[in-house]
C-alpha cells in the first residue's frame, strides 16, 4: 500500500489505568471512523504515575499486562495497526521497569516491541528535575516495525534528541519515524516542533508523533501538539494543547521523491573521528 491515513491520539493520562484506556479508545474509534488505518498513541498512554514506587506498583509483566491485552483487542475490533506509545512493563529479577512501545497488527498480534533507549536525566530551570534511569531500565536495541503499511522506526520521547538513531532507521529502510512522547511543557515549547521537523527533513521520512497533554499527577505538565510531518518537513496536522486526535494522509511515494531531490542518505561519507 502506498497511500493510507495515519492518526495520532492525544490524551491527558493520569493515575487511573482503566479510565486512561477508555478515553484513549474513544479517540481511536473516532480516528478509525475518520479513515485511519494506522493509529498511534503517546508515551505512558495507560498510566502517568509520579514517583518510582508508584510506577513499579502500576507495572505488569508483559504476558499479563492488562493494557497490552486491551490494545490487542482494540486493534482487532478496529481492524487497524496500532502503535502503543509505551506501557510500563515489569522485568523479572530487575527492580526497574521497561518503558516499552508495542506495534500491533490488525489481527491483534504483536509485530514487535521497543524499549526506550535514552533516559531523561535532567534538571530544568524552575526546579523541574527528572531521573528516569532510577525507575526505568534503558533498552539497548533499535527496532523497525515491518507493518503491512510501511516500515516504521521506533523511538520514545527523549530518543528524539539523538539524531543518529533516526539516521540509522532511515538507512535501514524506515519510511516512517514514530516518536510517541510525554514531552515536558518547558522543553516542548522550546524544541518539540523544531526537533521533529529536523528528523523528518534529515532523513526524508514521515514523522508520526503522538503526545501527552495537560497537567498530570506530581505537578507534571506536558506540551501536547501531537504532530504528523511529511518528508519535506511540512506539518500536516497539529493537535494543539487539548486531548483529541489528528489525521493525515501518508503517501509513501513522497518519501522516494524527497530522497531523490535531496539524496543525503547516499551522499554521506565516512570520516575520521575528532580527537
Amino acid at each position: 500500500m502506498t497511500r493510507f491515513v495515519a492518526a495520532c491520539v492525544q490524551v491527558n493520562s493520569r493515575d487511573n489505568m482503566e479510565d486512561n484506556l477508555a478515553r484513549a479508545a474513544i479517540y481511536a474509534r473516532d480516528a478509525k471512523a475518520a479513515g485511519a488505518s494506522l493509529i498511534a498513541f503517546p508515551e505512558n498512554v495507560s498510566m502517568m504515575a509520579f514517583g518510582g514506587d508508584k510506577v513499579r506498583a502500576a507495572a505488569f509483566v508483559e504476558q499479563g499486562h492488562p493494557a497490552l491485552a486491551f490494545f490487542c483487542d482494540l486493534a482487532r475490533k478496529l481492524d487497524a495497526t496500532l502503535i502503543v506509545g509505551s506501557l510500563h512493563v515489569s522485568i523479572p529479577g530487575e527492580d526497574r521497569v521497561a518503558n516499552r512501545c508495542y506495534v500491533i497488527a490488525p489481527d491483534g498480534s504483536v509485530i514487535t516491541s521497543y524499549d526506550k533507549i535514552h533516559m531523561f536525566d535532567v534538571d530544568l530551570a524552575g526546579g523541574e528535575s527528572y531521573r528516569e534511569s532510577k525507575t526505568f531500565r534503558p533498552g539497548d536495541a533499535a527496532k523497525i516495525a515491518q507493518t503491512a503499511l510501511a516500515p516504521v522506526g521506533l523511538s520514545i520521547c527523549y530518543d528524539l534528541r539523538f539524531g543518529h538513531l533516526f539516521r540509522d532507521y532511515a538507512k535501514a529502510g524506515a519510511k516512517i519515524l514514530s516518536v510517541p512522547a510525554a514531552f515536558t511543557r518547558t522543553t516542548g515549547q522550546a524544541h518539540w516542533h523544531n526537533l521533529l521537523r529536523s528528523r523528518a527533513i534529515e532523513n526524508g521520512c514521515y514523522v508520526i508523533a503522538p503526545a501527552q497533554c495537560g497537567d498530570h499527577p506530581g505537578d507534571r505538565q506536558t506540551f501536547g501538539h501531537s504532530l504528523i510531518i511529511d518528508p519535506w518537513g511540512e506539518i500536516l496536522a497539529d493537535a494543539g494543547a487539548e486531548p483529541g486526535f489528528i489525521t493525515a494522509e501518508i503517501e509513501l511515494d513522497r518519501v522516494d521523491e524527497v530522497r531523490r531531490m535531496v539524496p543525503s542518505l547516499h551522499n554521506g561519507r565516512a570520516y575520521k573521528p575528532c580527537i
